[in-house]
């Protein structure tokens, strides 16, 4: 913990004593020339002669009242305060493929890290957003809820694996359903952030996943990743990460998954959203990050922590209490003294 907020104030005191006693001195000379040059050389001492010298009692004060402000814009602090930081947000839900399909290599290391790695890249573009993260496969699960804790949010997107859900197949209408549920309380415009492949297990249910999302407001970023040409998926690994088997179908066909950007484009443009061909975790993340410019926002608490309580006010009022002594301390003449005794 730091004693002070602002630390370099306390620097200031000594130059400042020291520019105010030039000016003290300075004045004094200034007025001795000026009465001498209207008055004569020994006019100054005449008028003075009766009054109290400054006593270096009256100099501390005013020494002390210096400080002691100085000391309140250096900001003292001691104890802990929570409190609570609102702010304007709009509403997002990211929505992951954690199919088998997210393990296929056609781009490196697979699909899934490289969606990973965008993510973080747009949460930490997000400042204006709240964002909530689901996984899907033919379900969809919430794994974090609609937060602005950045932190959070990260260790979401590291903890999502290939296979983590545990019914198979993809249903890109799931996330849709659940994405609305999660941003309906919230009015105004939103944004489902879907990525996947684009494969579908179940295109009869999409149409109706379109309307909900379009009752609900929410705009339909689909990210497609993976290649038009697709690739094998792996199955099992070795120890090193080599890959020994592939995945096969009920036949025992070995299955090659592809990018069905057809319908994940029909999706986007169905919502007013927008399709994106992923190339780069940083190109996609800041196209993505265009794209949900424009949603409506909403006033919310952004966060609750712990600050040091400031203590300004304990010298202020020190401060204070030595300027009145300084301007109220007694200067009047000796000779109205002497006669009161």
């Amino acid at each position: 913990m730091e004693l002070f907020a602002n630390p370099w104030f306390l620097v200031y005191f000594l130059p400042a004593a020291l520019l105010a006693w030039l000016v003290a001195w300075s004045g004094k000379k200034l007025k001795n020339r000026l009465i001498s040059a209207l008055f004569g050389p020994q006019a100054y001492a005449k008028l003075t002669a009766d009054l109290r010298p400054v006593t270096w009692k009256r100099g501390a004060c005013f020494g002390l009242f210096l400080f002691f402000l100085f000391a309140a814009l250096a900001g003292p602090q001691w104890g802990t305060e929570i409190i609570e930081v609102q702010g304007s947000f709009a509403q997002t839900v990211i929505a992951v493929d954690v199919s088998t399909s997210m393990r296929a290599r056609d781009l490196k290391p697979d699909r899934l890290d490289n969606a990973k790695t965008m993510l973080k890249m747009l949460v930490n573009n997000l400042k204006d957003e709240r964002i909530g993260i689901l996984a899907f496969t033919s379900q969809a699960y919430v794994q974090c809820p609609i937060t602005t804790d950045e932190d959070a949010l990260t260790y979401f997107i590291n903890s999502l694996q290939p296979d983590m859900l545990p019914v198979p197949g993809t249903s890109l209408a799931a996330p849709v359903h659940l994405a609305a549920r999660m941003l309906a309380k919230y009015p105004g415009q939103k944004a489902l952030i879907l990525l996947t492949d684009g494969e579908d297990h179940s295109p009869n249910e999409l149409k109706a996943a379109q309307e909900t999302a379009l009752k609900n407001g929410i705009r339909v970023i689909a990210i497609g990743i993976g290649t038009k040409d697709g690739t094998l998926i792996p199955a099992k690994l070795d120890t090193t990460g080599k890959v020994i088997e592939y995945k096969k179908d009920k036949t025992g066909k070995t299955v090659v998954s592809k990018l069905d950007e057809k319908t994940l484009l029909a999706l986007a443009q169905a919502t007013g959203g927008a399709y994106i061909a992923y190339t780069t975790p940083a190109q996609v993340a800041a196209k993505v990050e265009a794209s949900v410019k424009g949603l409506d926002k909403t006033s919310a608490r952004a966060a609750s922590r712990a600050v040091y309580k400031n203590r300004y006010a304990l010298p202020l009022v020190l401060a204070i209490l030595c300027l009145a002594a300084f301007l109220l301390w007694p200067r009047g003449n000796k000779r109205n003294t002497a006669q009161k005794r």
